[in-house]
This record gives structure tokens, C-alpha cells and sequence, in this order.
């Protein structure tokens, strides 16, 4: 046991000195970033370098259905896992002494599967690498605390606080409003610290029950995997409490919808210099051609940032959701915001990426788009200097528009990969088409008796 626990994080030794190890969940996160593995018993984990799993894991839809293969016969061949030690943190909500350990997928070969989402970011974070680039992230994170739900049919509706009233909307930034849900909060805090995890910041959001954590800037495949394990944290952590936390782009009606913000920058691997500033601390040629980038290739990959039908009710106008492509410093009505930094610091954040996003594809896509306005060496347009929500609109408006789109960028199949563009198209046209057999209560309120 000694043997492979010396290889651990130091938080993951923290939290299993002086006890008895039960359990290591060996975990990998599928096209929806549901986590998919095994649960074994330490002693095994400790005999055995590797499990298997089917690569059909990647075909499955959010419903649990199976799309159709358009990558070889559906044979459904063992990948080879191999745990990413760096990645071990603590599950301290379960109630034996267990650990979480990302995997890594490979075919048996030894190839990465070029369908699991974590090594699609990886193969993007490689095309960076290969110019003598490194990509940061930071990542805010929206999500809502809601009552429990048991019943599809019923609306989701705001928690109960502790003052005996449903959490309030129209509350952004208030302190009492977070205090009505202290307890899931602390949770969040302890549960976090617990598994070595740094929290910048915790905010109220502008919904009733929302919240935003901030985490700090770093490397993408690193913040991917924390975002991974935060949903599940968050979760755990609201069920205690008797609540749901959910992580839907739109999950109440006539509230504001969770978003993914993702502030970018680059800098030289040998000198770590930022890319997107001179010696002299302007803006230079690299940052204008990397929000080209972005103006240019992002209705491209809204089909990742926006997966689900649900998200597209995100982007309504007068929700606080930018759907448009302009730029602008300190602008948040734009989608593609420069906030205030120094030279040092300076980045440009995407607001378009729902929460509901996988965190790995949602990273993998956006930094698609930057890298593809770095090669391209092409200028954005015109500053936005006013209220961009009056834009006119460029964005696909649904699911389906956005496949189309996603499918049709032979610039964004070369950076994502063809056999994951092809997975990921064919998972989503299935979410899509199921979707559109069911009939919503709009249609019997309205339709049933007048048409």
C-alpha cells in the first residue's frame, strides 16, 4: 500500500493518515462528464495497475441511451485505465475511508482514446504546447441550490432558508442571502478543503438559491478535473441539507441561467512571459488575433459550451447572459470581456459556456477557438463600447443549428479531432431527436383545446 500512496497529493495523504483506506473509485468522465468506473477495495486497487472499461462509455447519452457508433462496428472493445495519481483527492462525504482517482484512457495499443473529453483537452493543450505556448484558465462556476425534486413534471423551485422563506431572486452580491444556505456553504468549504481544493471566492448570483465559486487560474486539464469533482462535491454537499444542487443552464423559469465563465490567457513556456502584453505593457497583435479567434470559431463549438435543449433557454435577452460576439473591456453585456488586470494578468474571459457544460470540452473548445485565431493572424472587429445585449443576434439558437454548425467547421475537426466530433455529433443528434418526441405541458396547456 506504501508503494503507491507515496505517489498521492498531499491533501489525499493528509486525509488517509493514521486510518484504514476501504475504497478507491476509479473514475473517468464520459461526453456528459458524468463520472463512469468501478469502486474496488484498496487492497485490490493496490495489486492492480490498470482495469478495464467498454469505450462504448462514450456513446452513452444523458438519458442513458446508446447512439450510434461512427467510429467501426459496435464491438464495444476494452479501453485500458491507468490511474493519474496526481489527481487523488478524498470522497469525505461516503462513509468508509475512500478516495476518488481520475483515470486515464487508452486503447490497448496504447493510443489515448481520442473520444474520452479529457484527452481531447490534452490534444488541444498539445497544439499550444507545439508552438512553445502554455493556456491558462480560470473558471467561475454558477449553479443553483433548489428544493428537492421528485416529481419531472413539477417546476423546480428556490430552497428554504433558514429563516423559514424560500431563498430570494434579484439578490446579487448580498451576504444574507448566502447566509440563508450557511450550512451547505460550509460543507462546501470544509468538503473542499478536505480534498486539497482552493476556493477564490464564493458569491450570491443574481437567481433565487444562486451561487458562484470562483476558482483560481491554472493549468486547463488540472481545473477541468476540479470542476469535475466540485459538481460531485456541490451535490453531496446540498443533500445534506436537504436540497438539490444543480448545475442546468436554465433549471427555473424566469430566473437567470448558469454559466461557465472561462478567462483566458497564454504565455511563453520557457520565460512565462503573457502573450497577450508587450515589454511595454500594451495589448498586443497575439491577444487581438486570439478574440479574432474567438469571434470567429465559437458559433462553431456553441454545440459544447451549450450541450443540452436546455441550454439555449440561457440565451434569451435580459437575462444577463451576453449572446453575442462582440468585445469589450469591462463590458459584461458582451460575450468576450477584457476585465480590468495589469499587463501580467491580462486575459479575456468567454462568457458564452453554460455551467452545464463538460468542463473538459468546455475548455478544450474555447481554447479551440484561441489557438485558431492565434494561427489565423487576423484582427477582431471594432470594440463594443456600449450595451451589447442590443446586438443583433449570431449565436445558433438551438441544439440542433448548433450541431450543424459544430459538424460543418473542418478547422475545429482538425483541433478537436474527427473520431470526437463524430462521437460527440452522433450522442447529441440522439439527446436531440429524444427530446423532440416528448410533449411538453405548453403545448397540452395551449394547443390541446385551440388548434
Amino acid at each position: 500500500m506504501a508503494d503507491w500512496t507515496e505517489q498521492l497529493p498531499q491533501a489525499a495523504r493528509d486525509y488517509i493518515a493514521g486510518r484504514r483506506l476501504d475504497e478507491v473509485e476509479c473514475i473517468i468522465g464520459d461526453i456528459a462528464g458524468v463520472a463512469r468506473g468501478k469502486a474496488m477495495p484498496a487492497s485490490k486497487f493496490a495489486k492492480q495497475p490498470s482495469f478495464f472499461l467498454p469505450n462504448s462509455i462514450f456513446l452513452q447519452t444523458i438519458t442513458g441511451e446508446w447512439a450510434d457508433s461512427p467510429v467501426g462496428a459496435f464491438t464495444e472493445p476494452d479501453m485500458i485505465l491507468t490511474p493519474d495519481f496526481s489527481t487523488a483527492t478524498a470522497a469525505p462525504w461516503t462513509a468508509d475511508v475512500t478516495l476518488q482517482i481520475i483515470h486515464d484512457a487508452k486503447d490497448q495499443q496504447g493510443n489515448p482514446i481520442p473520444f474520452s473529453p479529457r484527452n481531447v483537452l490534452k490534444r488541444v493543450i498539445g497544439l499550444y504546447e507545439a508552438q512553445g505556448w502554455t493556456p491558462i484558465v480560470a473558471p467561475e462556476m454558477e449553479f443553483f441550490l433548489v428544493a428537492r425534486n421528485t416529481d419531472p413534471n413539477q417546476p423546480v423551485i428556490p430552497p428554504m432558508g433558514r429563516t423559514g422563506r424560500r431563498a430570494a431572486a434579484k439578490q446579487a452580491y448580498s451576504m444574507s442571502a448566502v447566509d440563508e444556505y450557511g450550512k451547505v456553504i460550509d460543507d462546501i468549504y470544509d468538503f473542499a478543503e478536505l480534498q486539497g481544493f482552493e476556493i477564490d471566492g464564493i458569491l450570491q448570483e443574481g437567481g433565487a438559491g444562486q451561487v458562484e465559486i470562483n476558482l483560481n487560474h491554472g493549468d486547463p486539464v488540472r481545473l477541468a478535473d476540479e470542476i469535475f469533482f466540485f459538481k460531485r462535491l456541490i451535490r453531496e454537499a446540498a443533500l445534506r441539507h436537504d436540497c438539490f444542487a444543480t448545475f442546468m443552464a436554465k433549471p427555473i423559469e424566469g430566473e437567470p441561467g448558469s454559466a461557465m465563465h472561462i478567462h483566458h490567457s497564454v504565455v511563453e513556456a520557457k520565460t512565462g512571459q503573457n502573450i497577450f502584453s508587450a515589454t511595454d505593457g500594451a495589448e498586443t497583435d497575439a491577444f487581438m488575433h486570439f478574440v479574432a479567434g474567438m469571434q470567429t470559431y465559437l458559433p462553431a463549438v456553441i454545440a459544447l459550451l451549450a450541450p443540452y435543449v436546455n441550454s439555449y433557454r440561457r440565451y434569451v435577452p435580459d437575462f444577463a447572459a451576453p449572446i453575442n460576439l462582440e468585445w469589450g473591456r469591462d463590458n459584461r453585456t458582451t460575450g468576450l470581456r477584457v476585465p480590468i488586470s495589469g499587463p501580467e494578468a491580462r486575459r479575456l474571459e468567454n462568457r458564452l459556456a453554460g455551467m452545464d457544460c463538460n468542463p473538459y470540452l468546455g475548455f478544450a473548445a474555447s481554447l479551440a477557438c484561441g489557438y485558431l485565431g492565434l494561427m489565423d493572424g487576423k484582427m477582431p472587429r471594432a470594440e463594443c463600447k456600449g450595451d451589447a445585449y442590443m446586438s443583433a443576434d449570431e449565436l445558433p439558437t438551438n441544439l440542433g443549428d448548433a450541431l450543424d454548425l459544430f459538424i460543418a467547421s473542418a478547422p475545429v475537426r482538425d483541433v478537436l479531432g474527427p473520431e470526437f466530433c463524430s462521437v460527440y455529433n452522433s450522442v447529441k443528434r440522439n439527446e436531440y431527436k429524444e427530446f423532440l418526441q416528448v410533449i411538453s405541458p405548453w403545448e397540452r396547456e395551449h394547443l390541446l383545446l385551440n388548434v
